[in-house]
């Protein structure tokens, strides 16, 4: 009788999945397509003073506009770049004119 070794005993009890990607693709389809909207002139106002506080390192909570949905994406600030005009949160880099709101969070 051939020794299996522990790690290819535990490959044995591995979840698997058939269907790899499936289950991104069904909460993709799941996701309310929403029209963008345009901030009112205050908003846009506060929001731009809200994000003069922003810094590298800083944790803060982001709501933008993706393409056919709002999101919100919470993590640190990874780099931000006010020239080239977009807001990198771990590693996700969103721009700037997406962004609908921002906290920083303590």
């Amino acid at each position: 009788m051939e020794k299996i070794s522990l790690a290819e005993r535990a490959r044995q009890f591995m979840p698997f999945s058939a269907l790899r990607g499936f289950e991104e693709l069904i909460r993709q389809q799941e996701r309310e397509i929403t029209a963008r909207r345009e901030l009112s002139e205050y908003e846009a106002e506060r929001l731009s003073g809200k994000m003069r506080r922003v810094e590298k390192g800083m944790l803060v909570r982001v709501t933008y506009y993706d393409g056919d949905a709002y999101v919100t994406t919470e993590g640190m600030v990874s780099e931000v770049d006010f020239s080239l005009r977009f807001l990198r949160v771990i590693k996700r880099q969103i721009k700037l004119d997406d962004i609908t709101d921002i906290e920083i969070m303590i």
